[in-house]
């Protein structure tokens, strides 16, 4: 590894050389992200999993950059036309993008206008221009250059303004100068002629400019997928009578010269043919992949709260997912996940009585103690919801119901890992147990997603893919090691996320369970074929094992701490039994950590985990998160009124605002100007997803079914 490029890497993220160091070195051993941020914080000093992965990715850039400045040495080097101080240029860019601008005018060039006349000799024409003679004849000097494949002075002169109109677009200062400019000018839109936005979706953006320098992500995303579904124009304006002005001033270098005139007509051809249509096209995807970063960041702590929501532990759950022509399909999945029953009934469809169905819902309920009823949010579920509410109404029942989001079930239901879950069920079917599940334990389901269609995020379908199936994949990943994986329940959709672990192992370790029975003990997953010693030191302080014979194992304390946690116990005068209770609770306040560290020869972060594990032994980042809003009856958007208070949950942030979930069949919308009092630039600075706030209505639209809420009374 590159000494070099390790110390610009802690100078670059504020991080010690050794921090780097150590990081890199642990990753190129095989070690995962997760392991080394909850297992080896002594020596990394505690960088969390997002710390560690920047290191990577920026060494990684640091080290493409030091590639390509190599490279483009070599290749200029090649043509003979280096020089020191070149050399030192490139050698000083901390951008790839500023090395691919020295290097532009020396790489050789698809056919271009220059290129052709360059092909038939105008070059040395063109040089004696471009050394902006005192004295002299244009026209005598083109003569020179009349051949049969150039056979007027018109044509020599042509062909020379092309080639200095190159010279002049290529030249890295006068590209950054014009960029400058554009930058301080305005993207603008307009509607075009004829368009499919009957709906006026882009209305905003018919008629709208903004500064390019303010311009806020969400609308950059807006504009780009306005302007790729041929409802608008996209231009930027700028001044362009003060730029050419300028870049004319800095080509002539304020000398006397009779080719003014040429310059001039160059320098306007380099501007408008060359240069602005590409640094355009520059700066809109530098905007583009600014917003994308933006958006992706948004999406990740959306998805990492979502996946953090409470579980609703030891419930029997309903599951419905609403329809209306082919019924609502009715799933009764128990605590453990296990489905009890499927069926169906025809609540949304008119007719004359419903007592059937209510019949058959009322005996679920009763056969099987329903508790909780999941209705998903799709098409027919504020009928759905209605038929509930009533039926709970009507016979006293002590029963809730919950609005689960839909989003993605119907991509599960549909897959491979569905199929074999449940290959005798309907895609329906599996749709209903899917959303009790989300209700039971919203990780463990929404990891047999693929989390971009899980649309907790904005624009999603517009960005890179690559990169946010990657983002989003780690998000997941960070997620189910922070909260642990119960190796004895949990499916290989879930298991394959636990660190060090792959899908076929993930696979494996299903199978041997199946075949072996349930798991005693962390040790016995060593006999698991393909689970070899590296993957187990990575993955099994991250699996779990409740009711098994090895107490420890319920914990988040690492196999390789157990002799040292025992010893602690020890001198705690305590037993593995007393873990969990507030006998246990007492003894560690009396703990001097300082003195023992020492006496123990132990780092501070690992003392202080075993003690916290010995707290609480099954701690899970998903204590502190609230549990959904249970409701009983019914919210119509008739009934809401202007300043009336409710409790919500919130479903989506974006940059401009949190969609909060009021009971009503569309989410409501907090303006990012309406969350506090306080002036933030973010909704995230005050909301996340799955939290619970208290909101007022402010506006109640009922021929568009919106309502704008505020969080500020």
């Amino acid at each position: 590894m590159n000494e070099d490029m390790m110390n610009q890497v802690a100078s670059s993220l504020q991080l010690s050389f050794n921090q780097v160091k150590t990081v890199l070195e642990m990753l190129e051993s095989g070690n995962t992200v997760p392991f080394i941020a909850r297992y080896r914080k002594e020596a990394t000093g505690a960088l969390d999993e997002d710390q560690i992965r920047e290191i990577k990715k920026v060494y990684d850039y640091e080290i493409n950059l030091k590639t390509r400045k190599e490279d483009v040495i070599r290749l200029i080097e090649e043509k003979g036309m280096m020089n020191e101080a070149l050399k030192n240029s490139i050698l000083k860019c901390e951008k790839l993008s500023e090395v691919e601008d020295i290097y532009r005018p020396y790489k050789e060039k698809r056919k271009t206008r220059a290129t052709t006349a360059k092909a038939k000799g105008l070059e040395p024409f063109a040089m004696w221009i471009w050394k902006l003679p005192f004295k002299g004849d244009v026209l005598v000097e083109a003569q020179k250059y009349i051949t049969d494949d150039v056979p007027s002075v018109e044509e020599a002169l042509a062909g020379a303004k092309d080639i200095i109109a190159e010279i002049i677009s290529d030249h890295p200062a006068n590209r950054q100068f014009v960029k400058k400019i554009m930058l301080d000018g305005q993207i603008v839109t307009k509607e075009k002629k004829s368009h499919g936005d009957d709906n006026k979706i882009y209305e905003m953006y018919y008629d709208y400019h903004e500064a390019v320098k303010r311009i806020v992500s969400h609308r950059i995303l807006a504009i780009n997928r306005a302007e790729k579904e041929k409802v608008i124009s996209v231009t930027l304006e700028l001044n362009e009578d003060y730029l050419l002005s300028a870049l004319k001033k800095h080509v002539l270098r304020n000398r006397q010269t009779i080719v003014e005139t040429i310059i001039e007509e160059c320098v306007n051809d380099a501007y408008k043919r060359l240069m602005a249509p590409s640094i355009e096209r520059e700066i809109r995807t530098e905007l583009t992949e600014k917003a994308e970063d933006q958006a992706l960041n948004v999406f990740s702590i959306n998805l990492e709260k979502l996946l953090l929501q409470a579980p609703l532990k030891d419930r029997m759950v309903l599951g419905v997912d609403p329809a209306i022509r082919t019924g609502c399909k009715l799933a009764v999945v128990e605590p453990t996940g296990k489905v009890l029953a499927i069926d169906k009934i025809y609540p949304t469809i008119p007719k004359k009585s419903y007592k059937e169905d209510k019949d058959k819902t009322l005996d679920i309920i009763k056969k099987y103690k329903i508790e909780i009823i999941a209705i998903g949010n799709g098409t027919a579920s504020r009928e759905t919801e209605k038929f509930i509410a009533d039926l709970i109404k009507e016979n006293k029942l002590d029963v809730s119901y919950v609005i689960v989001s839909e989003a993605g079930a119907s991509v599960y239901s549909a897959s491979p890992i569905a199929k074999e879950e449940f290959p005798n069920f309907q895609v329906e079917e599996r749709s209903a147990v899917s959303i009790a599940r989300r209700l039971q334990d919203p990780l463990a389901e929404l990891v047999k997603i693929e989390p971009k269609s899980i649309s907790v995020g904005q624009y999603q379908h517009d960005m890179n893919q690559k990169k946010l199936s990657e983002q989003l994949d780690y998000v997941v990943m960070k997620t189910v090691n922070r909260v642990g994986v119960n190796v004895n329940t949990a499916s290989p959709s879930l298991l394959q996320y636990v660190a060090g672990l792959s899908n076929s192992v993930a696979k494996s370790i299903v199978k041997y369970r199946n075949e072996n029975g349930r798991f005693e003990n962390r040790e016995q997953l060593k006999s698991v074929p393909r689970l070899g010693a590296k993957t187990y030191e990575q993955a099994i302080g991250f699996l779990r094992i409740e009711q098994g014979n090895e107490i420890l194992d319920r914990t988040s304390i690492h196999p390789e701490s157990y002799h040292l946690a025992r010893q602690i116990l020890d001198a705690l005068h305590l037993s593995e039994q007393d873990m969990g209770t507030k006998k246990m609770e007492e003894a560690i306040k009396t703990v001097n950590q300082e003195d023992w560290m020492n006496k123990f020869n132990v780092d501070q972060y690992t003392l202080e985990d075993i003690l916290n594990s010995f707290i609480a032994p099954s701690r899970s980042p998903r204590d502190e998160y609230p549990t959904p809003v249970l409701r009983q009856d019914i919210l119509k958007i008739e009934d809401l009124k202007e300043g009336m208070a409710l409790e919500g949950t919130v479903r989506n942030v974006v940059d401009f605002g949190a969609f909060v979930d009021i009971g009503l069949k569309n989410d409501g919308l907090v303006h990012v100007s309406k969350i506090s009092q306080d002036f933030i630039k973010h909704p995230l600075e005050k909301v996340n997803v799955g939290d619970i706030v208290k909101v007022y209505v402010e506006k109640v639209d009922l021929v568009k079914h919106k309502v704008s809420l505020t969080m500020i009374k």
